[in-house]
């Protein structure tokens, strides 16, 4: 064999070698892709309780029937009125529960009652006793129907009778007057009735008593308009007892009574001193005429708000049993108001006195007034 072929020879053989041994060699294992970890699954959170859906008031619907002074006279019914609403707001009753029919006339009182009665509402409200009869008659025909009546008693298990002590809370007034008249050196106050009933009788006995009881010289004025919804005749008289030298006029008039305030604020702007005691509810801002000022020395609370306001309660919380409910005194029924700014504190404090007296029966106030005695 030649060199040459020898060589090709090893080559070959080398180059096999090479061969197997590369192939004899493990390949190199690359590293395993490393698997997440598995998540643990997160904690369900509770799902948020959604609050409970609150429960609607309970509902009742209320019913005021006016007399011919309106919803808004500045006394009797504004007030019975108020008390009604107070009561709405306090047990979240709709507006739509709540609701007042205005009289024109004294013929308008059956067919109102009956309209509102027809409607069965929870209680009407018939606020003063020129309803007498007419809730006397209406009551009758539905028995099942529930009524306040303010002012007068109807003898009927469905009707509830508010009766106030008109004469008590005349007189702390009266004592007001009297201490006021005094100060300014005047001797003459007046008294101005809406009807000349029994009834208003008991504000004009109670007041002339408190005037008497601190200046039994003081001279008292009377006169009756023989309506309570006619201002200008309560403006008139009025201007007649200023010019017969009353220095305070007390009303008892309803709406005739807004024109005894208007008399006493003109002459005030036009530089006399001259006031008026307000009724029913707390007139002081009826009488405001210049900034904070008012011509109303101080008013007899007669709370006609209180009686609408606990009999709607009742009827709510069903416990109404009709019958005969009395405000006075003694369950601050009648009284002043609690700020009264046209009166010293000692005065205030005077007129306590009287009150206290009077709760302890020391003083008796006459419900008659001395004219009829």
């Amino acid at each position: 064999m030649s060199k040459n072929a020898i060589k090709l020879l090893l080559v070959l053989l080398l180059a096999m070698a090479l061969v197997v041994g590369c192939a004899s060699q493990p390949a190199a294992e690359e590293p395993a892709a490393e698997e997440p970890a598995a998540e643990e699954p997160a904690a369900e959170e509770p799902a948020a309780e959604e609050p409970a859906a609150e429960e609607p008031a309970k509902q009742i619907r209320v019913g005021l029937i006016t007399d011919t002074g309106g919803i808004d006279d500045k006394s009797f019914n504004q007030g019975t009125w108020e008390g009604v609403l107070a009561f709405a707001e306090e047990y979240d009753i709709e507006d739509d529960n709540v609701k007042y029919i205005q009289s024109e006339s004294d013929a308008d009182y059956i067919p109102n009652l009956s309209t509102f009665s027809d409607d069965e509402l929870d209680l009407i409200v018939a606020p003063g006793f020129l309803f007498f009869d007419a809730l006397t008659e209406v009551a009758a025909l539905y028995p099942d129907q529930k009524y306040l009546l303010i002012d007068s008693v109807v003898e009927a298990d469905n009707v509830a009778s508010a009766v106030f002590a008109e004469h008590e809370g005349s007189f702390l007034v009266g004592i007001a007057a009297a201490l006021k008249a005094q100060e300014a050196g005047e001797d003459t106050v007046a008294f101005l009735g809406g009807m000349d009933f029994d009834l208003i009788q008991r504000f004009e006995a109670g007041f002339e008593q408190g005037v008497w009881a601190v200046d039994p010289d003081m001279t008292v004025l009377v006169d009756y308009a023989g309506s309570f919804s006619d201002s200008q005749k309560g403006q008139t008289i009025a201007s007649k007892f200023f010019d017969d030298g009353a220095y305070i006029v007390y009303h008892a008039a309803g709406g005739t009574g807004n024109g005894a305030i208007k008399e006493a604020k003109d002459r005030v702007q036009n530089g006399e001193d001259v006031w008026v005691i307000g009724v029913d509810k707390d007139q002081y801002e009826d009488g405001i005429y210049e900034g904070d000022k008012s011509v109303i020395l101080t008013s007899m609370m007669k709370r006609v708000d209180v009686a609408s306001y606990t009999v709607a309660e009742q009827v709510y919380n069903g416990e109404f049993n009709g019958g005969v409910l009395t405000f006075e005194l003694s369950n601050n029924g009648v009284n002043i108001p609690d700020v009264n700014p046209n009166l010293k504190d000692e005065w205030v404090e005077t007129i306590m006195e009287f009150k206290d007296k009077a709760l302890a029966g020391e003083i008796e106030i006459s419900m008659v007034p001395s004219r009829l005695e």
